[in-house]
């Protein structure tokens, strides 16, 4: 095994739940090369690791708005050339989507790895491997991706604590305050949401304590509700602009503690090590939550929950919207985002 391509296109928490399979794919063949087929937007993901040598990016999700235009350009061509300019020894589809799996037919080489029919998220996709690998459903996205490389490269599958790899010389170097916490309140989901209130009573403790807050966003919401927990507690620090993922990623590795919500960027905080709560309402932390070093989550303990609903659909009485997060208390977060940093081993904790 000489030269391997990977195809994890999207979304940012799936490129990051499938580095640690590199890094064990890497350990056991030290020699190869690894590509990634990956989504533009994403494209400074896999480069974070050293065992990768090219990216590919590819715009799946803007092409299928303005294909014609981006035939017209010779965008597509011009990914189809690159991909196929390298001839790979093996073709690893760890997204298991028809998509996916039209990418790695496209590509030169050998086998063609992905999950069986059973496992993958679109079982017709299975149609196009070579070797199918069984993984059973309800396993946690990292412990998936590392059982797919282990099975499709024929090594046996590590009993370690995953390693994501990162290498922190490959981020930008940064001006921050120290110590300080960083806040994920940003994700898709109105459920996922943590109470607005919540953040400011627990930026409170927080600053009381003599720390810095430091509040990120990715959008225009995320930054007026940002601006809007900075005006009940003027001393934390909002984003001045919309940084990109490598420059997140270095303020998310020096910081003291995160709280995080169940958004792609908390994998992220995962990857790094650094000490993190997760914050979970209609969503199950045993199946796609945060996994790593110095990880703690904090799931609602209510009757609906987890729902695994977009929309709260409960009707009764609520003290905060979503209602699970009643049981999500400020509190409770303080508490435990202290024993994740009194047990992280890490100096700059």
């Amino acid at each position: 095994m000489k030269n391997i391509l990977i195809i994890k296109t999207s979304s940012l928490g799936d490129i990051i739940h499938t580095l640690p399979a590199l890094s064990d794919a890497k350990k056991y063949y030290p020699e190869a090369s690894f590509e990634w087929v990956v989504e533009d937007a994403f494209q400074e993901v896999p480069l974070w690791h050293p065992a990768v040598k090219r990216i590919i990016p590819v715009a799946l999700r803007r092409w299928r708005k303005h294909s014609w235009n981006a035939l017209k350009n010779g965008e597509i061509q011009t990914f189809i050339k690159g991909l196929r300019q390298q001839k790979y020894d093996a073709i690893i589809d760890a997204q298991g989507l028809l998509k996916s799996v039209s990418l790695a037919v496209l590509a030169r080489g050998g086998d063609r790895i992905g999950f069986s029919f059973r496992s993958a998220r679109e079982g017709l996709s299975s149609l196009f491997y070579q070797k199918r690998v069984v993984v059973p459903w309800g396993e946690h996205a990292v412990t998936r991706a590392r059982a797919l490389f282990a099975k499709g490269l024929e090594y046996s599958l590590p009993d370690t604590v995953a390693d994501y790899g990162i290498d922190l010389s490959r981020l930008p170097a940064l001006e921050t305050q120290n110590p300080y916490y960083v806040f994920l309140h940003g994700t898709t989901w109105s459920t996922k949401h943590w109470p607005e209130a919540y953040w400011i009573a627990l930026a409170k403790s927080i600053v009381d304590a003599g720390f810095g807050v430091q509040l990120l966003w990715g959008n225009a919401t995320e930054r007026v509700r940002a601006n809007r927990i900075q005006s009940a507690v003027p001393k934390i620090l909002v984003a001045s602009r919309k940084h990109t993922l490598s420059e997140i990623t270095a303020i998310l590795a020096r910081a003291r503690g995160i709280v995080t919500v169940d958004t792609g960027l908390g994998h992220l905080a995962a990857a790094l090590g650094v000490p993190t709560v997760s914050l979970y309402g209609p969503s199950d932390p045993t199946q796609s939550g945060t996994l790593g070093l110095n990880q703690i989550h904090v799931a609602a303990d209510f009757k609906c929950a987890p729902c695994f609903k977009r929309i709260c659909t409960y009707t009764g009485e609520k003290r905060v919207e979503p209602a699970c997060f009643a049981t999500v208390t400020p509190e409770k977060v303080l508490r435990s985002l202290i024993v994740g940093v009194d047990r992280c081993v890490d100096p700059n904790c």
